[in-house]
């Protein structure tokens, strides 16, 4: 699949349960033209079918190349982040679950679910495949989320692009993220405090920052509906170092606040 085509079915699966993100991107449209995305990203469970190291070969099929490792130790999680050589085409973060570093109680819940998953060949469309596995009781999602908010999320969800991203640095009317924020605010939309609203400094040659995530009803296995995060939209503004080149990779601290935006 070309990259293009990839980000488009990316982008209506995504706005489907989380349409904060298209409404947040016309806001900018309106005033700037084109939105540029910087990057999207992935959530998975090592150790399953569905694996990081399966999923790798299908993004670098589309062209790109590994950029750079990252470990979350707290979350007990690891991941990827790659880049194509087109600089217009979004950069890819994803990660996954190390499920054996849970509690035995964690890995007895995510691994009644994940023996579901059928052992297939994989193709680009598994990144808007959702969930391999039965829809889990309220009762798993809510142990779950009480030891690994990004397990439970993983659990309802399944794979699917948790973020876009709009590109400061490619907008025409700012390239100030607090002023961005200040816009997105003042529509009416939550942004993640975790960790301070702006994620990063000048000096550090990225700042991030986010809305929380949309929510959304879903029925879960006992036929009980409850609300859940479903995904939220992200903002990036990289800087240029000391040789004027501008930063291309993640940082870690950056991230694990990120992560916070389906936390609640």
């Amino acid at each position: 699949m070309q990259a293009e085509a990839f980000f488009n079915e990316l982008w209506t699966d995504y706005v489907s349960i989380a349409p904060q993100a298209q409404k947040i991107h016309d806001l900018f449209v309106v005033t700037d033209g084109e939105v540029i995305n910087d990057h999207v990203a992935f959530r998975t469970f090592a150790n399953t079918p569905l694996r990081l190291d399966l999923l790798e070969p299908l993004i670098l099929a589309m062209g790109y190349e590994r950029q750079d490792s990252y470990e979350f130790n707290a979350k007990k999680l690891r991941a990827h982040s790659y880049i194509h050589s087109n600089p217009l085409l979004p950069k890819i973060f994803c990660s996954e679950l190390l499920v054996d570093q849970l509690s035995d109680s964690a890995q007895k819940i995510i691994g009644k679910y994940t023996a579901e998953i059928t052992e297939q060949s994989l193709h680009q469309s598994v990144f808007w495949s959702g969930r391999h596995w039965a829809m889990p009781s309220w009762d798993d999602y809510s142990t779950l989320m009480a030891e690994s908010e990004y397990g439970a999320w993983l659990l309802a969800i399944g794979v699917r692009v948790n973020h876009f991203t709009v590109s400061i640095n490619h907008l025409t009317t700012t390239d100030a993220i607090h002023e961005v924020l200040d816009r997105v605010k003042a529509a009416g939309y939550k942004v993640n405090t975790v960790g301070g609203e702006i994620k990063g400094t000048p000096e550090s040659l990225l700042e991030q920052a986010s809305t929380m995530a949309d929510r959304q009803i879903f029925e879960f296995s006992a036929g009980d509906q409850h609300e859940i995060p479903t995904c939220f939209y992200e903002f990036a503004k990289r800087h240029a170092d000391a040789q004027g080149v501008v930063y291309q990779g993640f940082i870690e601290a950056n991230a694990d606040k990120i992560f916070e935006s389906t936390n609640g």
